[in-house]
């Protein structure tokens, strides 16, 4: 199949399904998925282990004197049939996906520092065209001018079940009220944030699911 030269910026809410839309599209046509959230995640999740952050408090001078430190990349694994998130050489997809990183992930999103050094990288991926990205400020900053955008939700309820039932594969001791919570903090911090809060994209087409 021929490369696509095009860019397709998917932007949603929690848990609505734009990873696999995503990874769909990529299967199909062929495009270099990248997956945002994960990068923010990874992120999140150095920050947690070298005590960075703590009860979502950050130590900014810390994080500031780290962030150039962090290589964040995304590795094929025929194994999975997927890319897989790499954090400083190690494989951390499965630790990203932890409830512990869901709580903190947030307010460490909405740090400008980690944004410009993760949207810098994000935008040199898009440069080559071919690429189909998933997050929340994808077709308002990271891709202005994709040329197709979509904006993806879902009813809060639906995707609080989506999210339970993919994390108590992980972690047996999740309560649904746990994810309750964490997704309608999440909801908040990204549409509430400063910079690149969750909007849709005016040219974006809109996608229940």
């Amino acid at each position: 199949m021929r490369k696509l030269d095009i860019n397709i910026a998917i932007d949603g809410y929690s848990s609505c399904g734009k990873s696999t839309i995503a990874k769909a599209i990529s299967n199909r046509f062929r495009m270099v998925y990248i997956d945002t959230g994960a990068m923010y995640r990874a992120i999140t999740l150095y920050c947690i282990d070298n005590n960075i952050i703590n009860n979502l408090l950050v130590d900014y001078d810390l994080l500031f004197s780290h962030l150039p430190d962090i290589d964040i990349r995304f590795l094929y694994s025929s194994n999975e049939d997927q890319s897989e998130t790499f954090l400083n050489g190690k494989n951390v997809e499965s630790s990203i996906r932890s409830l512990k990183v869901s709580n903190n992930v947030s307010v460490i999103a909405e740090i400008p520092a980690v944004r410009e050094k993760l949207v810098a990288i994000q935008r040199n991926i898009g440069l080559s065209k071919n690429v189909v990205m998933d997050g929340r400020d994808i077709g308002t900053n990271v891709f202005p001018d994709a040329e197709l955008k979509f904006f993806i939700t879902a009813d809060l309820d639906v995707r609080v079940q989506r999210r339970f039932e993919e994390m108590k594969h992980m972690d047996g001791k999740v309560t649904y009220e746990e994810v309750l919570e964490n997704l309608n903090k999440r909801d908040k911090n990204d549409m509430q944030r400063r910079k690149s809060p969750l909007l849709k994209a005016s040219d974006a087409i809109l996608i229940d699911t």
